[in-house]
């Protein structure tokens, strides 16, 4: 970020689709299609060598008497940044003399219009020094190439070479895309923490170390910079349709990583307190985000209230994890007012509405809420901050609120609704939201904070998470299988979200129901490996049969934050890390069942040092390096 490349397997960019260049939101390049002896390429490998680049090899049979074997080998690696690189390679036992044509063009199209079809005809390009400009009110991009062209023929947008290869002999040629007068991407995430790069698994199961690296590699790649700001980097949600911040996601994933380090934490609270809401009346210490679909049986919930409450939840784990004290005395006056406006807008009835006002009551916004409350005293408690008090009462008071009127009873022991109305009136569909119910927060000591649910219906919605109505095989659907309007491909009216996967595994994990938590985990592995480990912000919830594979879904962002995040935060839930740095101790809850295998994580970073867990084959945990001064809690 804020550059990225898409094309198909094939190498080719075509114009098609949303193949192209881009940075900022802008494509720069739609079409660069390489003909080498008046033919294409026979393109015969794609893959990705890092989050920004891939690498595509074709060959090429320049003569038809030649027999069948190839003569040329062509390598293109193309990067993020706008850098592609062409190396034609001769594996022919004699000289070659082969015209290599690239033809270019661009319709200088914002993303948003090229996903809802409105690009307009390509635009015409001028010759311009080593390559081919083109300009648009919107915008200027200029291809420049190395070696220089032969003949570059502006009407067709092409640049001609006329090459000559000895047998074994190689030659390259070098494209850069760029906005006129710019320079070379500065990625967001270049520099940043080194805790993101050092994080490592290993262990009886491969996958694990591959998931973790291509998880940090992503999140890497996704990382952004304030330009007003640039000390302080937040993820974007995901590419190649949320390119910018969204602020409910950011959060989420900056909690989701914690494991390694609380720079991104602090870079995302720090950009979103300044967004914060000022002034007078009710929005006053909220959020601000967008509203974002809530499936087929609720209205548009509003993503602000999402991200207001989960503010003071993350710096209050962030503090557990090592948060410096200075940065904490920062940003702590933010997530006061973010506390602040939470007892202002819970209804008399204890309830939060979302959106406010008017909006229904949703199962995971209370849940959102009573872990904001609970954290949050906790927080303001330890830093000598009144308030406290006040929050714990009312997340009494919604716990008994919760309990009577968001209990759905049937006669297989019920279920959690998925809202209540402003009329009272309970939603009854099971959703993948219902997962947040489990994510209650970390306390000090390693103890978490108590739940919205009791032991009996907590252990009722375990077992309905781990049902095949829910469990896809492939992870956790976002509405269940046998509810009205359940559409395998409803982002969030069936689909598998990465995210509620993930918290669902922790959740189970930590709640003690380690079957229904494998089995997710299972799935969800399993989908990452047929993903290349880059799992999609979420993916059809079909389900999963013999010889089946998870089927993509056609608007999901990959890489995504939040799906990135998860995979750092599935492998960090075997462990269980239970960090509380301000009394210098650190916890170990394992997953009993070890379902992975022996499990070593490295690099991770708690109170601010290095550290390092291993999880044996039969669910022992065991710290292998940790800060001075940290001391194993009981």
């Amino acid at each position: 970020m804020p550059a990225l490349a898409i094309s198909t397997d094939q190498g080719q960019l075509t114009g098609n689709g949303l193949e192209g260049f881009y940075r900022s939101g802008r494509r720069l390049l739609s079409r660069c299609q390489l003909r080498v002896a008046g033919r294409e390429p026979i393109a015969v490998q794609a893959r990705m060598l890092s989050a920004d680049q891939a690498r595509f090899m074709a060959t090429l049979r320049p003569s038809a008497d030649g027999g069948p074997d190839p003569e040329v080998t062509v390598e293109r690696t193309r990067y993020a940044d706008g850098t592609e690189r062409i190396i034609l390679r001769s594996v022919a036992g004699r000289h070659l003399r082969l015209p290599v044509e690239v033809s270019l063009g661009t319709d200088l199209a914002e993303l948003g219009g090229i996903a809802s079809g409105n690009t307009g005809p390509e635009l015409p390009p001028s010759v311009h020094d080593s390559g081919m400009r083109w300009a648009s009110p919107a915008g200027t991009c200029v291809v420049t190439a190395h070696p220089t062209p032969a003949d570059a023929l502006a009407s067709a947008g092409l640049l001609r070479w006329e090459v000559e290869l000895p047998p074994g002999g190689t030659w390259s040629l070098e494209l850069r895309v760029r906005p006129e007068g710019a320079g070379p991407v500065r990625a967001g995430g270049h520099g940043t923490s080194r805790s993101l790069a050092a994080a490592r698994a290993a262990g009886e199961d491969p996958r694990a170390r591959t998931l973790l690296d291509r998880s940090v590699e992503d999140l890497q790649a996704l990382l952004l910079r304030d330009p007003e700001h640039p000390t302080d980097p937040h993820l974007a949600a995901g590419a190649p349709w949320r390119c910018g911040l969204a602020p409910a996601e950011a959060l989420a994933a900056a909690r989701m990583v914690l494991p390694l380090g609380t720079r991104i934490a602090v870079g995302t609270l720090r950009t979103l307190a300044r967004r914060q809401l000022t002034g007078k009346g009710p929005r006053v210490g909220m959020i601000p985000g967008p509203l974002r679909n809530a499936g087929p049986h609720l209205p548009p919930g509003c993503t602000g209230v999402e991200a207001t409450l989960l503010f003071p939840a993350l710096l209050a784990e962030a503090w557990r994890w090592g948060l410096p004290a200075q940065e904490m005395e920062e940003l702590l006056p933010a997530a006061e007012r973010c506390l602040r406006w939470l007892l202002a807008m819970a209804s008399d009835g204890g309830r939060l509405p979302d959106p406010y006002p008017g909006g229904p009551a949703r199962c995971e916004t209370q849940a959102h809420a009573h872990r904001a409350a609970l954290l949050g005293a906790d927080l303001l408690d330890a830093h000598g901050r009144p308030g406290g008090g006040e929050l714990r009462e009312w997340a009494e008071r919604l716990r008994g609120v919760f309990r009577e009127d968001f209990w759905v009873p049937d006669r297989a022991g019920g279920r959690p609704a998925a809202a209540c109305l402003p009329d009272g009136r309970p939603v009854s569909h099971l959703t993948g939201a219902a997962a947040h119910l489990l994510d209650t927060g970390l306390l000090g000591s390693g103890a978490l904070a108590p739940g919205l649910l009791d032991k009996v219906r907590t252990e009722q919605l375990a077992r309905l998470l781990g049902g095949p109505a829910m469990d896809s095989g492939w992870g956790l659907r976002s509405l269940g299988a046998k509810e009205a309007a359940y559409n395998p491909f409803g982002h969030r009216g069936g689909a598998v979200r990465v995210h509620e996967t993930a918290v669902a595994v922790s959740g189970l994990a930590a709640a003690g129901y380690e079957k229904e938590a494998s089995a997710l985990l299972r799935g969800v592995m399993a989908a990452a490996e047929t993903f290349g480990f880059r799992l999609p912000e979420m993916y059809a919830g079909e389900q999963r049969t013999e010889g089946s594979a998870p089927v993509p879904h056609p608007a999901a962002c990959r890489p995504a934050a939040t799906a990135a995040a998860a995979g750092v935060q599935l492998l960090a839930a075997l462990a269980g890390i239970r960090p509380d740095a301000p009394s210098g101790t650190v916890t170990l809850s394992p997953v009993r069942s070890a379902p992975l295998g022996e499990l070593e994580l490295t690099g991770l970073r708690v109170a601010g040092g290095p550290f390092s867990v291993r999880v044996s084959r039969l669910g022992l945990a065991m710290v292998e390096e940790a800060a001075d001064g940290l001391q194993l809690g009981v």
